[in-house]
This record gives structure tokens, sequence and C-alpha cells, in this order.
């Protein structure tokens, strides 16, 4: 909505200006969510929305900018330049009239010390833009960086790995995600929701087993029943996990469970709605055990929280063994771009073997305190073959009493704009996934 049509929102130019401090921290290595928070309250809902939509769109905004000013400009000028280009480069989905955003980023330069001294100079570079939009937009789009808006090394990577279909998981990466809850089954069914929701006028439609995609997001403060545990805000991709773990267990009571990497809590949670089970949550993060525990508390759950290192288990382990474990393991996060649209920026193609270590490390680390005939979930929100399938594969050849049991494997982010679902893709709208259930045998 242009500036003009609503009075009481923040001036463009003062969003545009906390937009680009955001920008300039994520170029400089700082996570997007991170950044945010020094964002006053009252903007950060919107400088949120134009700082993700720019991240989606940085690759074209910075060939862009390279054919404007060919030397790069001191970073706050050009975090704020590329911050205009990615908004306002073409029409379609663009927050705002491309006019109105390059005048709001002019009068932004103007009153930002960082970048009052060269306001002539970011005028100049986006009346030129505005000028000549078509033609520049033309010269960069033999750039695959500034076609796809992906790191150069990110979408060599998913050429090789995915030939027939990494176009459409690299254009699901750069669409907007949906908004998909959880329902609690202890406090009703789906089909109960979705008529509170339709007698509420919130559109919404079934997606999984127990999720909902609501047709337009929402504060969760205005989610019927939020509040009272009825729902959970958690990626269908994300909702297989604690069914993987306990399929074929139902009904059975005094599982003892550990989730391993549990921040914030949604797959802790998941698993005691569909379990009476005794659940260990572990993260390495105090900050995020509290996460859990504010998600268990609003959905009338227990768990035993512990802040320690699930690869260093004589820290924490009570020496008796589990019956199931679910390991979200750390990764690239390369599944969940289109949420987090930073961490395209923010890794680097070194990070995946480093990672891949890492997990490694923890699966063969947590393996030993699965008790025989146990099952082990492995999973990641990445869509790098090296985090899911040649991790698991690993492991398998050096763990003999281990088996590998039916599970979802690797899953692709959404459908293509065009709505034509991703090949090897489930037939609902999700995040990058990949999963593995082994069970543990005797020998």
């Amino acid at each position: 909505m242009p500036m003009s049509e609503d009075k009481r929102a923040p001036e463009l130019w003062r969003q545009l200006q906390a937009g680009a401090s955001v920008l300039a921290a994520v170029r400089a290595g700082r996570s997007g969510g991170e950044a945010l928070e020094a964002v006053p309250d009252s903007l950060r809902p919107g400088v949120q929305a134009l700082v993700y939509a720019a991240l989606r769109q940085l690759g074209r905004a910075e060939a862009l900018r390279q054919l404007l000013a060919s030397r790069k400009p001191p970073p706050a000028v050009d975090a704020l330049l590329c911050l205009a280009l990615a908004l306002a480069w073409r029409d379609e989905g663009a927050p705002y009239e491309a006019h109105t955003l390059v005048n709001q980023a002019v009068e932004s330069a103007k009153r930002t010390p960082a970048t009052r001294a060269q306001a002539s100079f970011v005028n100049a570079c986006l009346r030129r833009f505005l000028r000549e939009r078509v033609a520049l937009v033309a010269q960069t789009d033999a750039d695959p960086v500034a076609r796809w808006n992906h790191p150069a090394w990110w979408i060599a990577r998913l050429q090789h790995e995915l030939p027939t279909h990494w176009q459409a998981v690299l254009e699901a990466n750069n669409r907007q995600p949906p908004m998909t809850l959880r329902v609690n089954p202890r406090q009703g069914s789906v089909e109960d929701y979705l008529a509170t929701l339709q007698a509420a006028g919130i559109a919404a439609r079934r997606n999984g087993t127990a999720g909902v995609t609501l047709a337009q997001a929402l504060p969760v403060t205005q989610i019927p029943g939020f509040a009272q545990g009825r729902v959970s805000v958690q990626d269908a991709a994300a909702q297989l996990a604690a069914p993987l773990l306990l399929q074929g267990w139902e009904g059975r009571s005094g599982l003892r469970i550990l989730d391993a990497c549990a921040a914030p809590g949604g797959k802790t949670a998941h698993l005691l709605e569909l379990a009476d089970a005794e659940v260990v949550a572990l993260d390495i993060d105090v900050q995020r055990c509290r996460r859990i525990e504010d998600t268990l508390q609003r959905l009338g759950l227990q768990a035993r929280v512990l802040a320690a290192d699930a690869g260093q288990p004589e820290t924490w382990w009570d020496g008796r063994p589990y019956d199931a474990i679910l390991l979200d393991a750390p990764c690239t996060a390369s599944g969940i771009v289109r949420r987090h649209p930073d961490v395209r920026w923010l890794r680097r193609a070194s990070d995946i073997a480093a990672l891949a270590v890492q997990q490694a490390r923890l699966l063969q680390t947590l393996w030993p305190l699965l008790a025989p005939g146990g099952r082990l979930v492995y999973c990641t929100c990445s869509v790098f073959r090296a985090e899911g399938e040649e991790q698991v594969q690993a492991f398998l050849a050096h763990n003999k009493a281990a088996r590998l049991l039916p599970a979802p494997g690797h899953l692709w982010p959404s459908t293509t704009p065009q709505g034509e679902s991703v090949t090897d893709n489930r037939s609902s709208d999700h995040d990058g996934f990949y999963y593995a259930l082994l069970e543990k045998g005797a020998g």
C-alpha cells in the first residue's frame, strides 16, 4: 500500500533507513533475525517484510548496482542502493510503485548520517535506474546470480545434484512461504479446527495429516486457539518428524524419547501431542531452551529440558537407553531459505563439509544411546545430499546393526510458480527437508 493510503504507517523512508541497516548487517555476516532485533518495535514488521523481499532479489539488485556504479560504494550507501533496487527492479510483487521507492530511498539517504554525504550519488544512480530500467534489467538477465538470486556456488551445486528440477527449487526459494499450523490432536481434529477458522472468516486448507495452511498469514494473536494451545505454527515438512518416529507405536505408553537439538520445541511438542512419553529435550543454547519451555507451557505439555551439548552425552545422559531418538541435526538450512532468505547469502560452500562432519559425529555419538529395537530419525532442513542421503549411507556403511526403514528421504521445497509439483515432491506446500528412519538391531 502506498504511504499516502495509510497515514498510520511509519514513513517509508524510515523503513528503508532501518532496512538498509539490516541488509548491511547481513552482508557483514550477521543473521537477519538478529539484526532485526535492533529495529524499533513500531518499524520492525514493515522493515522485516521489506528486507526479506529484498533478500529474495538481492542477486538481481547487486548486478544492477554494478551497472549503475562499477566502483562499490561504502557499505551503508551500497546497502541502501541494493535495497531500493531489489524492491523496485520489477513491478510484479513490488511492495510500492518504483518511483515511490526511489523517492523515499533518496529521502532516506538525505536523513541518514552514514549516507547523507552521498545522497546526490544515490539520487543520480536511482534516477538513472528509473530512466533505463528495462535496458538495465535486460543486461543482467544473462547473469545466473541475478536470474536465480542465489550465490553461484549454490546454483552450481543444485544443478549437479538435481539436474532435472534445480530451477524449480530455486524458484520456490524465491517465493514467500505460506503460514502452516499444526493442529493439536489432544484438543480436537483438523476438521473441527477448519470449521473454527471458517466461522471466523479465515480461509484455510488442509495440508498433510495434522496441518492447516492459511490463505493469508496472520499474527499469532489473531489465530483462533493459538494461545490456548490448540494449534502451533510449524511447516508441513517439519510436521513429518514426530509421526515418522512414532509410526506403528500408536497407543504405546511409557516410551523414553530423546529430542536432540530440540529448540525451539515444535517437534518436542508434537511428540508429546501424539504419545504419552517421557521426553528429554536437549539444546546447547540456554536461551533457546527457554523457548522450548515456553512452547510446552503454552500447550500444557511437559518434558525434561536440558541445556547441554548432544555430542557430549557423558555430561547429561543418565545411562538409560532411549526407545527413540530424534536428531534434527545442525545444517545449512538450505531447505528453508524461502522462510529465512538471509541464509543463502550467509552460507559459504565450505560450510557443507564442515556441517557434514558435525552431523556424522552426532549420529555416531547418539546411536549407542538407543536401545536394541529402537529407532532414530535423522533429519535436516537441507536440500544438499551431503547433509541427507550421503550422510545416512555413510553411517549405514559403518554401522551394520542399523537398518534403514521407509521414510520420505529428500523433500524439495514447495511448487513451481505455475503450480506444477516438483519431481519427487509431496503434494503439499512445504519447506525442503531430509528424513531417514533407522532401526537398531541386536548386533
